[in-house]
């Protein structure tokens, strides 16, 4: 009996896990979801605490998205600072319609993944026709999401506004309305933005904020503090910031101008139908040439000039040849012949030694003269010549 009662408590955990959670939001209204860590830490173990009563708290990390898409829909957001924190659904839809979300938990100790099915029913609704937007500077998104702290900040607000018909139209972070990042200091939060609403007219503070005196302190960028009878803030970190209040009246936003009405698409009678006239001749001539020949030309220009500078100023091997000291032209073609001469003997073996490796001889008969180990007698010995000049040309 014992054991049924067990099977029967662990069908009951995993059949709630995998239950649809159905919400019916009015269309203007504001809707937040908490992902409790403890509710998904259920679904991972169930066995162990009902055998042997081990809690864990393991680190958890959730994805949501719009069921067959990958992202969620255009006016739902979701936040988690950390794996060790809850998860927050949060957003203000506007037109009426049916979402399912998938909220998949990953449990970053085991790996093991559950899900959660999320209906979300938008219902139409009357948006409040007075609406005021503030801005928390001390709190931040994840802060402020929990029911707790929105009924503090609507508390403090129901007082400014001197109604308690007050219902919270949006909250979103500072950073999705293009403000920076905080310095990771202590003291330093990305601010929120709370807007309310109610059918009821504003109050006399909330109507401070549109005289020409605190617009123009707020303008010089002084800072400017709430009025002492104005002031109902109970907690120091959900003080609003008085130049970053807005006021919106929406029981006086002018009608939207009546449809067009269509006609018959005949036309009357008596009415002759005129086609539009051909447009004159133009000729494309002048556009031709601008467009064509243009860079052509200078193609050819740059091509003719690019020739000549490569081709028509080298001074060629015979104009070089005579610029050159003729001992050093005679040495330079002496070496070229060793090397024809070494490359040609490496072919074949046996050859006789050239005569460029004899000790000493002469270039012009071959004559070889007595050896000597005196350094400075040269290996070819030159003979001079009176009709060659030997001093450098200039």
């Amino acid at each position: 009996m014992a054991v049924c009662r067990s099977w029967f408590l662990l069908l009951t955990v995993v059949s709630a896990a995998h239950a649809e959670i159905k919400f019916n939001i009015p269309a203007g209204k504001f809707f937040s979801y908490e992902l409790m860590r403890e509710t998904f830490q259920s679904d991972f173990e169930p066995l162990s605490q009902l055998y042997l009563g081990r809690l864990y708290d393991d680190p958890m990390v959730f994805k949501c998205n719009l069921q067959y898409f990958p992202d969620l829909p255009e006016w739902l957001r979701f936040t988690q600072r950390h794996p060790f924190d809850n998860g927050f659904l949060y957003g203000t839809p506007m037109s009426t319609g049916k979402s399912v979300i998938e909220i998949y938990a990953v449990n970053k100790r085991s790996y093991e993944t559950t899900r959660q099915i999320l209906v979300l029913n938008v219902i139409a609704a009357k948006s409040p026709s007075y609406q005021a937007e503030f801005f928390i500077k001390l709190r931040e998104i994840e802060k402020v999401l929990p029911p707790a702290v929105q009924d503090e900040i609507k508390q403090d607000l129901q007082k400014l506004w001197d109604t308690e018909a007050l219902d919270i139209v949006n909250i979103s972070n500072a950073l999705d309305r293009g403000g920076r990042v905080p310095l990771p200091l202590a003291g330093h939060f990305e601010g929120v933005y709370v807007k309310v609403g109610s059918e009821q007219n504003f109050s006399g503070c909330l109507l401070q904020v549109q005289t020409p005196e605190y617009q123009r302190q707020c303008a010089t960028g002084a800072k400017v503090k709430v009025p002492g009878e104005c002031n109902f803030c109970s907690i120091p970190s959900n003080c609003i910031s008085w130049c970053s209040t807005e006021l919106f009246d929406l029981s006086q936003m002018a009608p939207s101008p009546p449809a067009p009405t269509l006609g018959s698409g005949v036309l009357e009678a008596g009415q002759d139908f005129e086609p539009p006239k051909s447009p004159e001749d133009r000729d494309f001539l002048p556009d031709y040439l601008v467009t064509i020949i243009v860079p052509l030309v200078v193609a050819l220009v740059l091509c003719l000039l690019l020739t000549y500078i490569m081709c028509g100023r080298r001074e060629g091997v015979d104009k070089r040849n005579e610029r050159t000291n003729q001992i050093q032209l005679y040495h330079h073609h002496t070496i070229l012949d060793n090397t024809d001469e070494l490359r040609s003997m490496a072919d074949h073996r046996g050859v006789p030694p050239p005569l460029s490796t004899l000790p000493m001889f002469d270039s012009r008969t071959g004559a070889q003269a007595t050896p000597s180990d005196s350094p400075r007698m040269p290996l070819i010995m030159a003979q001079h010549d009176p009709n060659v000049d030997t001093m450098p040309r200039k």
